[in-house]
């Protein structure tokens, strides 16, 4: 039957063996299906990786450990709904999963990716994976929740952090002066480079001596609506904005966008240049940091990370606006 298939190249009917096979639990079978379609694929054209890459989505979601482990490996996923470390990271554990992995980069998100989901990583077990994430893979106490997507059978859920606080109307004022900071403006843009590179989105960062409001007059906004909120929560739509993928862009999965959050608070607090910074540096500069999200009264709907940040001990502010639409 795979042979039929696989000649007639008839993706209604392998997507019905590919679901037979998940019933059915025959893992080595569903390997098949994705082997002899990307040969297929490969050697006479025939557009067969949809059925290839559900087959390695349902393995890395669904399969046993030592057959999760199988699309682990850097080749596999290029297509698939999710990052396969994010997909296997939900119903699989680090311990469960490490003892099958090759020590590829991919098996170090996975790592990150069960972290972030509240598994303990002992650091040590990670000594002979490529270090890709140069980052604790334990949550600090300063960090947040970060919101975990959830995926089944034929796609994935990607919660948005909470909101909080009320917002107040404002208008920005022009008193403060620009400040070079090309730092922090490339933390922004590789934190969204998939909204921008991939999709249709944009990012703007301005950096201002002076206040928020200042912050958003800098940016061309007049009026706007703004609202405090803790730190945690912004970091948190950091997070969510970096393992996002936009519109049209490629999800690049929460482990990434944790990183582009510490790479941010980096370029914030100066501290890349001894990295990764620690507990008390990040504690530091935080306590130093007021945060606001904002909106100019835009349409609701798609993908938006609007922040004001205001370092109170150095008398400087930045915005950030970044967006992508459907």
């Amino acid at each position: 039957m795979l042979d039929r298939l696989i000649h007639a190249v008839d993706l209604d009917g392998l997507v019905r063996l590919i679901d037979d096979r998940c019933s059915d639990r025959d893992w080595a079978g569903l390997l098949r299906v994705r082997d002899r379609c990307v040969a297929a694929t490969r050697e006479t054209g025939r557009q067969l990786w949809p059925a290839a890459t559900l087959s390695e989505y349902r393995l890395a979601l669904l399969a046993p450990p030592e057959w999760a482990a199988t699309v682990l490996d850097g080749e596999a996923g290029r297509f698939t709904i999710g990052p396969l470390s994010e997909v296997a990271a939900v119903h699989h554990t680090w311990s469960e999963l490490a003892p099958h992995l090759s020590p590829v980069p991919v098996a170090t998100f996975v790592a990150h990716e069960r972290a972030i989901r509240g598994e303990h990583i002992d650091p040590s077990h990670l000594d002979d994976f490529p270090p890709v994430i140069d980052i604790p893979a334990a949550r600090q106490p300063w960090e947040p929740r970060y919101p975990v997507s959830i995926y089944g059978d034929v796609g994935g859920e990607h919660p948005e952090p909470d909101r909080s606080g009320d917002m107040a109307e404002v208008t920005a004022t022009h008193d403060g002066e620009v400040v070079d900071d090309d730092t922090t403006e490339l933390a922004v843009r590789q934190l969204v480079e998939a909204w921008t590179a991939s999709s249709t989105g944009r990012a703007e960062v301005v950096c201002v001596e002076g206040t928020h409001l200042d912050a958003l007059g800098a940016l061309g906004v007049h009026a706007a609506r703004i609202a405090e909120i803790p730190a945690t929560e912004a970091i948190a739509w950091v997070a969510w904005a970096g393992a996002s993928g936009g519109a049209h862009g490629r999800r690049r999965g929460m482990a990434i966008g944790r990183f582009s959050a510490w790479w941010l608070l980096g370029a914030l607090g100066d501290l890349h240049d001894d990295w990764p910074p620690s507990a008390d540096e990040i504690t530091e500069l935080l306590a130093d940091l007021r945060w606001y999200r904002w909106d100019a009264h835009e349409p609701e709907g798609g993908w938006r990370l609007q922040l004001l940040v205001v370092d109170e001990a150095d008398g400087v502010a930045w915005a950030i606006n970044a967006a992508d639409r459907t």
